[in-house]
Formats: structure tokens, sequence, C-alpha cells
């Protein structure tokens, strides 16, 4: 644990009793209830909650009465009802078990028992479309839900959905299907080294295993027969947005097409020195450093993207927050310009990271996105495509800054975009 996180740790819990989940990411119920969460679950949890070591308990709780439900349903034939009832207790075992960053603490273990069990009925109630998948990584083992069309599908598109770091593979289980596969697209939502599952069984996030992990998943796919090798994509939200251009920048890369939002992509002094100091201390476990030192010498200060993506050659899709609280929107801006495949930029008004506002169009239109992305309809050189979506339904096209800089430019983005003019 940080020093910061240690003695701020009233501050959250304070936080948390007066502003309940908001508190932690502004509008963040939109983006959970597109990864499975009902809306009355999240009520009953945070309404439990008026500290932070009260999330465990919490999360339990209500997933263990979704878990009885679903099994009182599955009882009496009722297949659709009783899988959904498992999601939605799957989801919360899992946040449960996130909330320890402990590995040899046995109730992590329960739950995540708990977690697998659920995703083991629902799949089977929804005719095993939704299959377990482990695969040998570098001496240890990563862990990802494969995601089937209801019909037999041969040669489809398949799309990597990629967590955010607080994330699991089980997260994406509503979004695979209402955005995926239902669409006839193939997906394998994923846990990367340090993450969920791949992280309790011992592997530990460096700073480029991640991507190395990706390819592993993208040949898992690119094996398969339900899926075309040539249009294998990505969609990436946080920091799953920065492993996710990562990938894409190593040469040889099988991702088609790539669409990352919320992708952190600052000098990470943001969010592990300014931001809530649970990001850091949850990454300092995923990467399994106890030494913060050590940790900011090997992993934070060699993390920036800098100029690494303009080596992606694939087209990309890049969606921010206005106020994206772990990524100031001129530091995204930076990174945008510096790629230099077709690319696409949208700066969503008056949004913070989780984009719950908008959540349920990123979702479906970054899906959609991939689809035509994969198929090379964005292709063409010098593609770049610019947005700024307004709060009250506008969209200005052919710029993504913000409307109150009033043609001005902050001094960091302004520095890269006059060093690109001068190198064209």
């Amino acid at each position: 644990m940080t020093a910061r996180s240690a003695g701020q740790s009233w501050a959250l819990d304070i936080a948390l009793a007066q502003g309940g989940f908001d508190a932690l990411h502004p509008e963040g119920k939109g983006t959970l209830e597109q990864l499975g969460h009902d809306h009355a679950d999240f009520d009953k949890v945070f309404a439990m909650v008026r500290a932070g070591s009260m999330l465990p308990k919490a999360w339990a709780v209500v997933a263990g009465q979704a878990e009885e439900r679903a099994a009182h349903h599955e009882r009496l034939g009722y297949r659709r009802t009783a899988s959904d009832l498992y999601l939605r207790a799957a989801v919360m075992y899992g946040r449960a078990q996130y909330s320890i960053f402990d590995s040899a603490d046995g109730r992590k273990a329960k739950f995540r028992e708990r977690c697998d069990f659920c995703v083991a009925r629902l799949g089977e109630l929804r005719g095993n479309t939704v299959r377990r998948v482990e695969l040998d990584f570098e001496g240890g083992k990563i862990f990802a839900l494969l995601h089937l069309p209801a019909h037999p599908v041969s040669g489809a598109p398949a799309v990597i959905l990629g967590p955010g770091m607080d994330m699991i593979k089980e997260d994406y289980i509503f979004a695979a299907e209402r955005y995926y596969t239902s669409r006839g697209v193939v997906a394998l939502s994923i846990e990367g080294p340090g993450q969920g599952e791949t992280r309790a069984r011992g592997l530990t996030v460096t700073l480029d295993n991640y991507e190395r992990a990706l390819e592993t998943y993208a040949g898992y796919l690119a094996g398969l027969p339900e899926v075309d090798e040539n249009r294998i994509g990505m969609f990436g939200i946080s920091m799953s947005g920065y492993w996710a251009l990562r990938a894409a920048a190593a040469p040889g890369t099988r991702l088609r097409a790539v669409a990352a939002f919320e992708a952190v992509s600052g000098d990470f002094e943001t969010i592990f020195e300014r931001a809530q100091p649970s990001f850091k201390n949850n990454y300092l476990y995923m990467a399994g450093y106890t030494d913060e030192a050590a940790f900011d010498r090997d992993l934070k200060d060699r993390m920036p993207l800098g100029d690494l993506v303009g080596g992606i050659e694939c087209p990309v899709l890049l969606g921010i927050g206005e106020f994206d609280e772990l990524t100031p929107v001129e530091n995204a801006l930076e990174t945008y310009e510096k790629i230099r495949a077709p690319k696409e930029m949208r700066v969503y008004e008056d949004e913070f990271h989780p984009l719950g506002g908008t959540a349920a169009e990123v979702f479906a239109f970054g899906a959609e996105w991939l689809s035509r992305g994969m198929a090379g309809e964005f292709d063409a050189p010098g593609r770049d495509e610019r947005f700024f979506v307004h709060r009250d339904g506008r969209t200005t096209e052919g710029s993504a800054d913000p409307r109150w800089w009033l043609g001005a430019t902050p001094a960091g983005l302004a520095e890269v975009r006059e060093g690109l003019l001068g190198g064209i």
C-alpha cells in the first residue's frame, strides 16, 4: 500500500459515506450498467456502504441474493431468467474479490469460486456460448471468456474486450452479447497480467508483458474456425486502452483496428500521484510491488507512451471525457497527434473518466466502428476525423478541442502540434 493511500483512507471513507459511488467515479453507474450490473443491485450495495472496508461485504451479500434467486428460477426451468441472474451475481462477486488486494486472502479465493460457479451456470444455460479459456503465457497462465454467437459462424470478425485495471473478464459478458455476438461477431473478454484470476494465480504486470499477452490472445482467436484471422480488433477502456495502443504499435501485431476509450495516455503523474490513491495502490498489487520507490523507477517513470504510438499502422479510435480525472484531455490530444495511422478522436463534453453519461452510446459506437474498421473502411492514408460531442446532443465536426478554449491551445499540446507541422 502506498503511503498516500494509507494516510488518506479516511478521506475515501467520508467520500463514500457522503457521495456513494459517484464520489469515486462521477456517473460511473451508467458504465457499470453496460457491464451487467442491475441498477437495483447497485443501489442495494451502496445503501450498505459507509466506508471502503464495507465494500467486499456489500457486494458479496447482494451477489448471494441474486445467486439464490437464479437457482430458484433454474430449478423451475426458467433458463433465461436464471442465466441473467447468474450474470448479475457473477459481476458482483467479481467486485467483492477485487476489493481485496491480497491473493493469499481466503475470502478473495471464495468470491472468485462463486463468480466462476455463476459463470459456468450461465454458460450452460445459454447453450455453451460463453466458454472459459486458459492459455499458457511466459511460464504462467492467462484467463479469458470466449463469447460465441447463438448460431454457428465461420470466418467471422473477432474482438478482444480489454478490461480496465480494476475490471475482470466477467465484466464484459453483458456487453459481449449485446454489442458483438448478437451481430455475428466473436468476442473474447480477457484478463491480462496483473488482473483478476491471472493475478491471483501469480502473474504480475510488467512494462511490456501485457501487449505480449494480447498477441497471445489474438493468436488464439486466429486459430479458431469461427474467426477470420485477418479481422481481429480490440475494444479497450481505461488502462486496457493504453495497453491496446502499445500492442497496436508492436511490429507484426494481429490487431486490425483498435477502439480505445478513456485510455490513460498522459505522464502517469495524474493517475498515480494526483488522482485517488486507490489507483496507484491497485497497480502496485497488479505489478507485485511493495516498494513504492522501486515501482516508480521501474514502471511509472517508463510507462508514458510518448512517440511509441507513431508506430501504429492500423486504424485507431480514441474517445475521452473532457474532464477525465486520470488523463487531462490535452494529454490525450497530444497522444492523438502523434499517431500517424488512420485515426479518429472524440471528446465528450463534461464527462469524467467513466464516460458514464454516454456509456451506452460509447459501447454501441465502439462496436460498430470496430466492425467497419476491421472490414477496411478506415484504411485510407491520412484519415483524421475529429469530433467534440456536446452534452446537449450537438456534435462539432473537424475539431475535438473543447469549445471554451476559444481557439487557444495548452502549452504542451501547442508544442506537439507545432513540432509536427515543422516536420512536414
